[in-house]
């Protein structure tokens, strides 16, 4: 079997690491499968895998467009013609979409050679732009338009993908509808029940969609010996910490640098993933670390901390929190959108809301316990499990494409 995965990124990042991890299990099952990426820069270990598709030039120009166009996915004509000949060539088996959004595929183009190739394909839905007009993301701001149809007036036109102008939300939710109903056989995953629901409310909802949550590789993510805390002086403080590919508002970053203010001096606030400007921002309290793509490092880290504390109001499943606590470390975590799925009485505890005395009653309340059992809620999140399931959706769409 030849499976093509489509990502933005390949081997960095959740998602560029769940589409690389995936290629490795169907390498050591005998298959043979290519990562096509657009963006970003390949690990070593990864780049048997990986296809790019454009160029760094390819993703400036359509970046630019849409954010004068606002027209996310429609820009990439000749890079994705390019991609689709060498497709065609390839000739695989499976096509498994992730990530199609991203500045790097004209999706009018991709949709059209896919219903022509007559190829199973499966999807994986990592936010919910795929049934949105235009963002990615919408429960903070309480917009459900896609249920029904988008309009212009998105209220959310300079979040990603930006668009400085100009709203299309309504002809780009048209549009994205018409293209992404138009297979016979397409599968959807979600990473959670949240967004597995969400995506049922949507045009989406004619096809059947199946959560398996992103896996956590036990073997990594474990409890590590690491000199973390005396590298920065931190041996005698209670860390709380928060780990993100992508820091923002809807993050937390806000309530971080309100908590490390407000928490008495025996904590320290620990941010991974930062950008030099953000850490510049924040309070000096904060100790801020450059995002790292070593799994092994992230372990350390994660087992010196005395708390994870995520507080993202717009997440799709959570994936930092089950890494934490497969390390051994408890979470608290917000009440919002795929979150609270993970964390259980054993593990940790969810928020009732986002203050920060709410917040701050949490972390002492989990400080205060124990909690031995953290790494046994990681487990219902085992990889193997995860990329089992994957197999077995890939044999059932061979199935129903046979008949």
């Amino acid at each position: 079997m030849k499976v093509l995965i489509i990502n933005s990124v390949c081997g960095i990042g959740s998602t560029g690491r769940i589409s690389t991890d995936l290629a490795e299990v169907l390498e050591k099952e005998g298959h043979e499968c290519k990562v096509a990426y657009g963006r970003g820069v390949v690990p070593e270990k990864c780049k048997k895998y990986a296809v790019r598709i454009g160029s760094d030039m390819n993703v400036r120009i359509d970046g630019l467009k849409t954010r004068l166009f606002d027209n996310a996915g429609f820009n990439s004509k000749a890079a994705t013609k390019k991609f689709l000949k060498w497709v065609r060539e390839y000739n695989p088996d499976l096509i498994h979409l992730h990530n199609i959004h991203g500045y790097y595929i004209n999706i009018e183009l991709l949709f059209k050679f896919l219903k022509d190739f007559g190829k199973p394909v499966v999807w994986t839905l990592h936010d919910c732009w795929a049934f949105t007009g235009h963002c990615s993301h919408y429960t903070e701001t309480g917009c459900y338009k896609w249920q029904t149809a988008c309009d212009n007036k998105c209220v959310r036109k300079k979040a990603y993908p930006t668009s400085l102008f100009m709203s299309r939300a309504k002809l780009n939710f048209e549009k994205k509808k018409a293209l992404f109903t138009s297979l016979n056989e397409l599968s959807f995953i979600t990473p959670s029940e949240w967004l597995a629901n969400e995506a049922r409310q949507s045009f989406l909802g004619k096809y059947e969609v199946t959560a398996i949550p992103n896996g956590v590789d036990l073997d990594i993510f474990k409890s590590t010996d690491s000199s973390f805390r005396e590298k920065h002086g931190l041996e005698n403080k209670k860390i709380v910490l928060g780990v993100a590919t992508a820091w923002s508002v809807k993050k937390g970053t806000k309530l971080f640098a309100a908590l490390s203010q407000t928490l008495s001096s025996e904590h320290k606030v620990v941010l991974v993933g930062m950008t030099k400007e953000q850490a510049e921002k924040m309070p000096k309290e904060v100790l801020c670390i450059p995002r790292t793509n070593s799994a092994e490092e992230l372990a350390e880290i994660y087992t010196a901390a005395d708390v994870f504390l995520n507080l993202g109001k717009e997440e799709t499943m959570g994936l930092t929190t089950v890494e934490a606590m497969a390390c051994g470390t408890p979470a608290v975590t917000s009440n919002c959108t795929a979150v609270p799925e993970v964390v259980d009485e054993k593990s940790g505890i969810v928020l009732e809301n986002l203050e920060i005395d709410t917040i701050i009653n949490g972390i002492n309340e989990v400080l205060a316990k124990e909690y031995p059992n953290t790494r046994a809620r990681a487990e219902d999140y085992e990889k193997s499990a995860q990329y089992n399931k994957y197999l077995a959706l890939y044999n059932k769409c061979f199935e129903i494409v046979g008949k």
